[in-house]
C-alpha cells in the first residue's frame, strides 16, 4: 500500500480533502427563516434555520389564547405527535394582530403549554399583518395571502407556500392530507 492511500482517510476525516457524495442535497436555510426569536416566555433566542430540514414540510401557524378557533391547538399537537418522527416541523406565532391574544407571554405560555399541552415551538409575540408584520409574514403574505384571523396555517413545502384558513382543522382535513402528501414525496426522493 501506498502512504497516499494510508493517507486519504486520515486527510478526509480532518476535512482535508473533499470526498464526492452521492445524492447530496443542499440544506441552505431560506432566508425568509433566518431570523432570530424569544422562545415563547423564556429568555432563549432561536433562529428558525435550526427547524429547517431541506426537503421536509413546515407548518407556521399564527395563534391566540382567546379565539373560538384556540381549541385547533389540540388539533395542531396531535398532527405535531404524528408526523414529527417523519420529519414534519410545526411553529407558532402568539400575535395580537386581531386583539385576541393574551397581552403577557406568562398567560399565552398557560394556554399553550398547560390548557393544550403544546410540545411544537413556540415563539414571542408577533405582528402578523399590516406594515408591522413580522418579516416571516410578510413574505408568507407575499407568497400566499396575508391571515384574515387567528390560526391562519402556512404549509411550506420545498419553498411552495400553501396557504390553510382558520376554519381548516390541523386533522382530518386538506392541511393533514397535503402534509401526508408531502411527506410522501420526501420518503420517495429519499428511498431513490
Amino acid at each position: 500500500m501506498s502512504k497516499l492511500t494510508l493517507m486519504i482517510p486520515l486527510l478526509a476525516a480532518l476535512g482535508a480533502i473533499a470526498l464526492p457524495q452521492a445524492h447530496a442535497e443542499t440544506t441552505e436555510c431560506p432566508s425568509y427563516l433566518n431570523t432570530e426569536l424569544r422562545r415563547l416566555h423564556s429568555q432563549e433566542t432561536v433562529n428558525l434555520c435550526q427547524y429547517y430540514q431541506a426537503g421536509k414540510p413546515m407548518v407556521i401557524v399564527n395563534t391566540a389564547s382567546h379565539c373560538g378557533f384556540t381549541k385547533q391547538f389540540g388539533g395542531l399537537e396531535k398532527l405535531h405527535q404524528k408526523y414529527k418522527d417523519e420529519g414534519l416541523v410545526i411553529l407558532g406565532f402568539p400575535s395580537n394582530s386581531f386583539n385576541q391574544e393574551e397581552k403577557l407571554e406568562e398567560g399565552t405560555a398557560r394556554v399553550c403549554y398547560k390548557n393544550y399541552g403544546v410540545s411544537f415551538p413556540m415563539f414571542e409575540h408577533v405582528d402578523v399583518k399590516g406594515k408591522d408584520a413580522h418579516p416571516l409574514f410578510a413574505y408568507l403574505t407575499k407568497q400566499s395571502e396575508a391571515p384574515s384571523w387567528n390560526f391562519n396555517k402556512y404549509l411550506i413545502d420545498n419553498d411552495k407556500v400553501v396557504h390553510f384558513g382558520s376554519k381548516v382543522a390541523p386533522e382530518g382535513s386538506e392541511l393533514e392530507k397535503a402534509v401526508s402528501g408531502a411527506l410522501a414525496k420526501t420518503a420517495v426522493k429519499n428511498a431513490l
